[in-house]
């Protein structure tokens, strides 16, 4: 589908509501992993708007569904809830494993508290937990990219349809997760599940086709290959290995130039990975188990587009 970009003479500085085309356009993007601030420069609109309207649904963003509730919930004023012991507690549990504000009233605290009440507890001392320790959200710029490309392989315009509706079980993003520049060559090959979300970071030595060939090999043999039936990434050099992928039968297609919201699980994941190995962090020094038991934290935690159950196949 394509996206048209609104130039910056089309916006205007005051409010403007959401036309129902627009709002088909944020349920795209979203749904291809998108986060507020990217949906917000593609479409020309203010990051908090576009934040706002992403809240209007409390699982994944639907459009229709949005513009029918639009005027119910911007009428409807609920009572600041109080800050009970109990309800703080919890929080303060979670906030320590790394769960987020936004996790935590989409899951334990549903009805009950908002996300913007938890971090007003924050701030205010009310739960005592180290404000730095929260995703940042500020701005922040990516780092050029300086490694080799090639041309050649299957494009995701080819890829199955049935994968870009997360309907079946098997379907896989790829990326590496890099040691800051100068550090060391060691970084970790990243794989997500596109239907659960489930996400596998693999240690390598360096960000070469061997050794991404060799996390692949790995992780073949940990899954049944009918667990993996497409793998999609971009065209970086360490995926120059995707013939010998496709002869141990697993299809691989790459996304467009520049559209790295193609592959919009495993970047959110990347991001998430973050949170545990800062972008100065020398990955060729941390140990598998503590790689292991990281991932295990992150997978259990819940997210806006997926539940536990989904990701480790339990119940809460």
């Amino acid at each position: 589908m394509l996206i048209t970009t609104k130039t910056h003479t089309e916006v205007s500085m005051s409010y403007k509501h959401l036309t129902i085309n627009e709002r088909n356009k944020i349920e795209v993007l979203s749904k291809e992993g998108y986060s507020s601030r990217r949906i917000a420069k593609i479409l020309g609109f203010h990051r908090s708007t576009i934040s706002r309207e992403l809240k209007m649904c409390s699982n994944e963003y639907e459009a229709i569904y949005a513009q029918k509730d639009k005027i119910e919930k911007s009428s409807s004023k609920g009572r600041k809830p109080k800050a009970d012991d109990n309800i703080t507690k919890s929080i303060s549990e979670k906030l320590h494993k790394k769960w987020s504000p936004e996790q935590i009233s989409n899951t334990i605290c549903k009805d009950v508290v908002c996300f913007k009440t938890i971090y007003n507890w924050i701030y205010s001392g009310v739960i005592e937990f180290d404000v730095s320790k929260l995703r940042r959200k500020g701005k922040s710029r990516k780092a050029k990219e300086t490694r080799g490309r090639f041309n050649i392989g299957e494009s995701i315009n080819r890829r199955p349809k049935e994968v870009k509706k997360r309907d079946t079980f098997g379907h896989w993003e790829l990326d590496t997760v890099v040691s800051s520049r100068g550090k060391s060559k060691g970084c970790l090959a990243t794989f997500v599940e596109r239907k659960t979300r489930f996400y596998i970071a693999l240690l390598m030595i360096d960000r070469s086709k061997n050794s991404m060939l060799g996390a692949i090999d790995k992780l073949i043999k940990s899954l049944p290959l009918k667990a993996l039936k497409t793998f999609t990434s971009d065209r970086g050099n360490e995926f120059a290995c995707y013939e010998d992928v496709e002869k141990r039968g697993i299809n691989f297609y790459f996304v467009d130039a520049y559209s790295v919201w193609q592959r919009g699980s495993n970047e959110n994941s990347n991001g998430l990975l973050r949170e545990y190995y800062p972008k100065k962090t020398d990955l060729s020094k941390i140990s598998v188990n503590e790689l292991i038991s990281n991932l295990m934290e992150l997978n259990t935690r819940p997210r806006k587009c997926g539940s536990i159950i989904n990701r480790v196949g339990r119940s809460k």
